[in-house]
This record gives C-alpha cells, structure tokens and sequence, in this order.
C-alpha cells in the first residue's frame, strides 16, 4: 500500500567528511511518495511526519551502548522525534563496533558506523555537541524546553557536573519527563561503579542460573539485561507521560540494570526470600515442569517441547505412543515427575531420539502440546511467522555496497497508529544542521559553531 507524503527534508551533512556526489539514504519516488519495501516484497511507504502513537512527542536521547538506545528506539519506532546526542567527531562507541565480516559490506568513507549501532538507532536523528563548552549547553537548554523526554546514561552524577541534570532543565522545563539508566541505580554504595550487562546478569543472579547443571555460569547469548532495562524505562516514560496529563508536572526516573536484573528472578527470587531455596541451573529444562527441556532428534536437530500440566503429560505420552507412563507412580502427576527429573529425561532422550525432527513436527503438529524446533538464527528469520507478522523491514541506504539494509521490525503491533521503520540509523551529525535551524539558528550561526567545535 501507498501512503501520499511530501518527501523529507534534504539530508544534511553529517560531521565527518562525506563524499558529496553520494547519497547515504536513496529513496525510490513516486511523485510524492516515498516507498520502502519489507522482506516478503509488499510495499509500503513510510511518512515524513509519522503518525505513530507518540507523533509530537520530542526526545533528547544522550545515550549510548544498548539499553537506553533501545528504550529510545522503541520511542522511535512508535512515532516519537528521537534526537540522539553524540560526541562529535566519536559518537556513540558502537557505531567503532564492527564485526570482521563488516569490512565487506560499508562503503569507504561512511563515516563511524556498525550493524550493532544500527541495530538500536533507526528512526533517530543524530546531533553532535560537545557538551563541555558552554555553546552546546545553551544548544541543550533550548532543545529542552521544546522537549518532552531526556533519557542518559552516564554513571550517576555525570549529568549534573555537565549542567545536564534532571535538576537543571526541569528548571527550564517543568513538564519534562527525565530517565536515567545506570548500573545500579541513583543511590546505594554501588551507585558510582559502571556497570555492564554481563556484570549485572552476574551479581543479579541471572547467571547463577543460565547453563547446564554440570557446567559452569553462562552469560546469555543476548544482552537481555540491558535490553529488559531499556523495555522497563519505556514502560516507565509511558507512564509519567500519562501522569503528565493529570498534574502538569514531569518526574524523574531513576532505573538500572541491577535493579532490572533482580526483578527478573521472579519464581526464583521468590523461592529465596521465602523459603531459602537457591537457584540452580537447570538447561534447558524448568525448575519445576517435567517434561520441560530441549531433546535430541535422530537427524540431530534439537526439539523444544513443554508439557506444562497432567493433562497436557497424557496427551505426549499418548502421541509417542508411551501410554503406560502416567500409570507409573513415578510420573503420574508433575511433582513426582520432577522428583524423578533424571529418569523422565533419560525416558525422553530415549524416545526423541528414535526419530528425526521432521518426523516429530509432523506427529506434534496440531497436537496442541507447545513444541518447535531450536532454529539457528537464520532459520529464526526464515519462519513463516516471520514474514507473515512483518518482523523484517528492507530499506535502501546507499551507506552499504548492497544499497539495502534489513532491520528487524517492530515487535508490537497497533490497529491504528503503526509503529513503523521510518528511516535508517543516522550518520554521525546528520541532523545537526537540521536541528539547529528547528530552535532558531542561522546557518551562519551554524558554522560559527562547528568552527568553535562546539558541533
């Protein structure tokens, strides 16, 4: 489908040099249109203006790694004006994180970029100061109080020293609405330490519980720390904004990944604080469902397969033709199925791998029993489900030597205000021009600026 809109505004120059003859974003027109493409080849086009659920609304985005520039992307996504804040010449450190494959796929020349930086920066613009010099904090305070959200993640206490704070530009904007993410949050003895994902994911418990029982902590393959973090500060801003609306009034939030960390043990923290029961590590398998776990198939494929109560226990034993398992003693309800987690597993295995996975989706299909093949992340992209929900955006960008770039969609879904891929992840400064002249500044002005090296 085909969405009528005036082209965006011309790109402006990013802060490093670019050859001027290339354009870093093509877009395919038509008339006054302009059309992006997704994975299964349907059209769409994307407005200038989004009229996503946050449309109007301004973000000051002074983060960088993963979990706030999630947050913010998410806040992108959803329509929202996302003005990422970057050291100007250096940026945001990700942007230096390339992988070796990289080296193949930028164009010479682009400028400080990465999939990891593009991966949680799409539908942002990018503005680079140098917030030490008192021009780029004048810049910031103007920005503010046209502003709606400012989201940092500097350890705590690096905002105030830059005249940054929450305390500073509520001053200037009382309804600005004020998020940081730290380590381990605004007060306690940890407060001034950096903090990472994997760090948290170690003191929060969660690798004391990732891996297999005989093995050793492992760190998920995922920065799910970091990444819940930026899930829960969106949460968070989601909810001040409606606040908002009753008192006038912005707020402060404070969030961390330890804090975030410790929410997430759930059951497991539970089980401590009331019964002082530690967390093991289990596998794949659930603490407390059997069967739960992830078998081997004779063609060596790995099957995930929960059965999570007595009835869903008979329908599997039925289906694998193990009828005389729930007459067993052992396995006839879950709590002794889990107290006989050994021997049901060594049942299991048994069973699995007596056939291949194709022929075991075959027999789970329509089953009812919640099953699935462990896919690697190419098969992951490849699912039916995939395309059908349109998990992949491809648009073109001329930083990359394909001239496309694919981007996984929007995890959320509205009937009526889309949250949309809109536009690749910016060149380092881009927007700095276009911005500027957004609160006032001539292009004169502009270049006094960059010529102080306040931009």
């Amino acid at each position: 489908m085909l969405v009528r809109l005036k082209p965006p505004p011309a790109i402006i120059a990013a802060s490093f040099a670019i050859n001027r003859s290339t354009t870093l974003f093509r877009r395919q027109t038509t008339k006054d249109c302009v059309k992006f493409t997704v994975s299964s080849q349907r059209c769409y086009s994307a407005p200038a203006e989004s009229n996503g659920p946050l449309k109007g609304i301004r973000v000051l985005d002074f983060s960088r790694i993963l979990a706030a520039p999630f947050c913010t992307q998410i806040l992108a996504d959803y329509g929202a004006d996302v003005i990422k804040i970057e050291q100007p010449s250096l940026g945001d450190e990700t942007r230096s994180w390339k992988t070796k494959a990289e080296a193949a796929i930028w164009k010479e020349n682009v400028g400080p970029m990465s999939m990891y930086f593009a991966s949680v920066n799409r539908n942002k613009r990018s503005l680079t100061l140098d917030l030490k010099q008192p021009e780029a904090l004048t810049i910031v305070k103007k920005l503010a109080e046209k502003s709606d959200i400012v989201i940092e993640n500097f350890i705590p206490g690096g905002a105030d020293k830059l005249g940054i704070g929450y305390a500073a530009l509520s001053k200037v904007n009382p309804r600005l609405i004020y998020a940081s993410i730290s380590g381990y949050g605004a007060s306690g003895p940890y407060a001034k330490r950096a903090g990472y994902d994997a760090i948290a994911a170690a003191e929060g418990g969660l690798m004391h519980v990732t891996g297999h029982p005989d093995g050793g902590p492992v760190r998920p393959g995922l920065g799910m720390t970091d990444m819940s973090t930026g899930l829960y500060t969106h949460g968070a801003i989601m909810a001040a904004l409606y606040g908002r609306e009753k008192t006038g009034r912005g707020q402060y939030i404070s969030a961390s990944l330890f804090e975030t960390q410790l929410s997430l043990l759930i059951n497991i923290g539970a089980n401590w604080l009331n019964m002082g029961v530690d967390g093991k590590r289990y596998g794949a398998a659930h603490p407390s469902i059997v069967p739960y776990n992830t078998w081997r198939c004779r063609d060596g494929v790995w099957l995930a397969l929960a059965a999570n109560n007595d009835r869903q226990f008979l329908k599997l034993c039925q289906l694998i033709d193990r009828e005389d398992l729930p007459r067993d003693e052992r396995f006839a309800v879950n709590a002794q199925r889990v107290e006989h987690r050994p021997l049901m597993d060594e049942i299991f295995d048994t069973v699995f791998a007596s056939k291949t996975s194709e022929e075991w989706l075959k027999l789970l299909d329509g089953s009812g029993l919640a099953h699935g093949p462990v896919n690697s992340i190419q098969k992951a992209f490849e699912h039916p489900q995939t395309e059908a929900r349109d998990m992949v955006g491809d648009l073109e960008w001329d930083a990359l030597k394909s001239g496309q770039w694919k981007a996984i969609g929007p995890a959320i879904k509205f009937s009526d205000t889309k949250a949309e891929i809109q536009q690749r992840p910016p060149a380092l400064g881009e927007h700095t021009g276009d911005v500027l002249q957004e609160i006032g500044y001539t292009e004169k002005d502009v270049e006094q600026l960059r010529t102080k090296g306040a931009i």
